[in-house]
This record gives C-alpha cells, structure tokens and sequence, in this order.
C-alpha cells in the first residue's frame, strides 16, 4: 500500500508539474481548478455535514415540509368564492379563458362552486372550510398565501418545480439545497429524511428528494415508520459490533487514502455515509420509537405507534428535528380529484387536517415552532371549472393556496387574493421561485449568493428568478 502511494503521488506531481509548465497557461487554469476541487475534496472529507454558517442570521435553522401531492383543490379548503358559489353550472366568461391550456378538460367546461361552508377562525379571522376543524385551532399561528402560481399544470414537472425550482430532472432538491448551505446538527442521523403516506408515492418520485449535482450526500434519505428505517440497517447473523467496526475502519481508510490521490468528493460522500450508518444502527431505531411518547401527544396527532400514516410521520418530524435534522419532508399523494373531489377531500382532510395542525401546536408547546420552519401545499391547484360530471376539477397552475408557520413567518395572517372566480391571481403574486427565496431568507441565505459552480455556470435554487416575499416574514 504505501508503495503504491509514494507512486500515485509521483505520478500526480509529474502531471501538475507537466500541465503548469507545458501548457501554455491553459494547463495552469485546468490545474488551478484541480486543485480548487481537491482543497474541496479535502474539506469536505473532514466532516461534508458539518454545521455552517448562512449569509447572516437566520429566523429558522429547521425545515419541515408537508407536500400534499397531486394538487389539493383551494376552492374546497381555503379560497372560498361566493360569486363562484353563486354561478355554479354556468359557462365562464370567453375572454376569461383566451390561451388558456388545461391538462384535461375543455376550458369551456362549467364553472363548479366550493363543494364546503367556510367560516372565520381566531382573532386573524382566517376563513377556512369546514374540513379543517383542527387547523381552525391554530389558525392565529399559520400565515395562508391564497396567491401561489407556477409553470407546471402535470404533476412531474409541478413537484420537480416545487421541489427542486426546475421542471427538468436533475436538479437538487430543496432540502440538498438546505444541508448544502447549512450542514446538519445530527451526528447520528441524516441532515435530510424523506417520509411518504398516501395513495401512492409521488409522480416525480426520488427526484423530489435528489441531491441532483451536489454531492450525494446532500441527497434526501427515505426512511420507512416499520421495520429497519432504512432497509438492510440491522447487522446479518454473526456480525457484531466489533466486527462491523473493524471492517469498516479498514475500508474508510482505503478510501480516504484515494481520496487523497484523485480529490474526488464522492469518496468522501461515502466515508461520511457509512460512518452515519454506523451511528444509525444505535441512534435510529429510538428516533422512530413512537412507543416512547406520552399517550397525550399519540392522541393529540391521532397517532399509532407501528402503523403507517401521516400522522405518525407528523411526530416523527417533530422527533428527528428535536434531535437536530435539518430537512424533513413528508410526501402524502392522495389529493389528484378530477373525480370524486367531495369524499376525496374529506377523506384526505381526516387523513391529514388533525396531524398537521398538531404538529404546529406541538412544536409551540416545545418552544421549537420559532426555529422550525413549516410549509403545507402542493405542486398546483385546481380549476374553478367542473371535471368528472358535478364533482371534480382539473390541475391548475394560475392560482392556489399554501400555508406557513413558524421559523420567522408572520403569524395570524392571509397574503394574497384571486379574483372573483379564483381563476387567475388577484392580488400579490407569489411564484414557487418567490416562495423559494422566501425560505432560504428565513434560514438565512442570500438567495442569489447560494450556488453551486458547475459546467462554467453558478447554479442556485431559484435559477435567475426569485423575489423575497417580505410582506409574510415577522
């Protein structure tokens, strides 16, 4: 072995001395850019997750998203339309629907009204449907933006936008964006964990969660609420601790000895990555112990020690950013109703209206809510025209709602507004690459300043677009 590296060594040293001095100036910038990369490598090989510091003080330094895929309808849960309401089964307006482009239906089908009453909640006065009983409780502590819009009207490329801020595969998501500016305060647990619920998992499936060209390790890690959380974290019969240990200082440092020679971060990605397995073997199995908590709080989220649901991957969330994740997202794809929108929305209101309120409440009571960032929403809306007979809509990127609490958001508040028929934004638009830059703000960052070089260009998460929304922030 250590023939074989005073030979790498040489043979490094003779191809910078032969591209600095044979080169004519192109080999020295190639060089340059080597060995940029490799002082990287070199650092990142240290410890590539650990804490950083953002741009400047930050209002939240935890990350919760609650991604309702398929495209919630706002009509039925937080954008009531009384004149919507009122011409219900009639045609809407010609010049309404000129270059208009559904996925699905004739833009001339009927206007279909909200299928639930609303009524105001708390001092904010926050009109809500009445499918949201638990989120009306903690109405005073969310901030509802009823004027989100984007470019994707099919649901890959909405949630690859709403994830990663570009509509092509290949982009790193949110959360890599996050770890790879922030790092993480777990040791022994992954800066970024991915649950799923729901009907099925998301139409833009690990895209969702990728790392993209950051490396690996800023990749979203899946974790499953039975079981080992990640497949295969259990030791096989006749491996111990000692053992596993022995082998796997053996291997690491095989691999940091080529890292040395060839300064390639993803060594270093899976230095860091079994080194964390290792850690997990003792650490995650307590984190998923849902057993472990008061029946009070089991109660509070509806939730079910050893059964898979939102609302155990709800305190799950709250449990892993105790313990220091920084980046946790809970996939639900149960909300696509182009037919049976009045049962599917309640359905999926009881499924996830009462967890996610309460995650909101329990992260207050933990004195957590201030520096955890939530977000609830999906990658579009739906139309305010029928589909399905009287009781679906269409995807529907003009115009929808989200919401937001904690980590430095306004509390008590409602932000935006669309016109009569919520077909198009009415007032104070918010693009997902606003939104976007709204939460590397709270976290801290200079939107623009957070990039990544790569193929001669900087790379950031809200491309070149992007505008803070200040108006929502405390």
């Amino acid at each position: 072995m250590q023939n074989y590296e005073s030979i790498s060594q040489r043979n490094s040293i003779a191809r910078r001395w032969f591209l600095q001095q044979c080169g004519i100036g192109l080999g020295g910038i190639a060089l340059s850019d080597l060995l940029a990369d490799s002082a990287q490598a070199a650092n990142a090989s240290a410890d590539p997750l650990a804490p950083k510091k953002p741009h400047y003080p930050a209002k939240a330094k935890n990350v919760i998203l609650l991604f309702m895929g398929g495209g919630p309808s706002q009509f039925e849960m937080f954008d009531y339309k009384p004149t919507l309401e009122k011409l219900d089964g009639t045609l809407p307006p010609a010049d309404l629907l000129k270059g208009y482009r559904a996925a699905f239906i004739n833009p001339n089908s009927k206007l279909l009204g909200p299928k639930y009453p609303f009524s105001k909640h708390g001092e904010s006065g926050a009109e809500l449907s009445d499918q949201l009983p638990h989120l009306a409780k903690v109405a005073d502590d969310i901030c509802i933006i009823r004027s989100m819009k984007t470019d994707a009207f099919n649901h890959a490329p909405g949630q690859l936008l709403m994830s990663t801020g570009s509509q092509q595969f290949g982009r790193p998501s949110m959360g890599s964006w996050v770890t790879y500016g922030l790092g993480s305060e777990s040791r022994n647990l992954p800066a970024y964990i991915v649950f799923n619920s729901g009907k099925k998992g998301p139409s833009a499936g690990a895209g969702n969660w990728s790392s993209g060209f950051l490396p690996t390790v800023h990749t979203g890690v899946e974790f499953r609420t039975s079981g080992d959380p990640v497949l295969y974290l259990s030791n096989p019969p006749g491996v111990d601790d000692t053992m596993q240990r022995a082998t796997l200082d053996a291997v690491n440092t095989l691999n940091r000895r080529q890292l040395d020679v060839v300064g390639d971060p993803e060594i270093a990605t899976r230095v860091s990555s079994y080194e964390m397995a290792f850690r997990m073997q003792a650490t995650a199995p307590e984190a998923m112990n849902l057993a472990s908590e008061p029946k009070h709080v089991l109660d509070m989220y509806g939730a079910e020690p050893n059964k898979a649901s939102f609302a155990n991957n709800c305190l799950l969330a709250r449990r892993l950013v105790q313990r220091g994740v920084r980046f946790v997202q809970l996939f639900h794809e149960s909300w696509d109703q182009h037919g049976g929108l009045t049962k599917g929305i309640a359905d999926n209101c009881k499924d996830t209206d009462q967890a996610a309120a309460a995650l909101v409440a329990d992260l207050k009571q933990q004195g957590l809510l201030d520096e955890t960032l939530v977000i609830w929403g999906g990658e579009f809306g739906r139309t305010p025209m029928v589909q399905g007979g009287n009781d679906g809509r269409d995807h529907h990127p003009n115009s929808f709602s989200m919401w937001l609490a904690g980590g430095g958001i306004k509390p008590g508040m409602t932000y935006g507004a669309t016109d009569e028929l919520g077909f198009n934004v009415g007032e104070n638009p918010v693009h997902v690459h606003d939104l976007h830059a709204t939460i590397l703000q709270l976290l801290g960052f200079d939107h623009k300043r957070l990039t990544f070089r790569l193929q001669g260009r900087d790379f950031r998460l809200t491309d070149v677009h992007g505008n803070v929304v200040k108006e929502i922030l405390a």
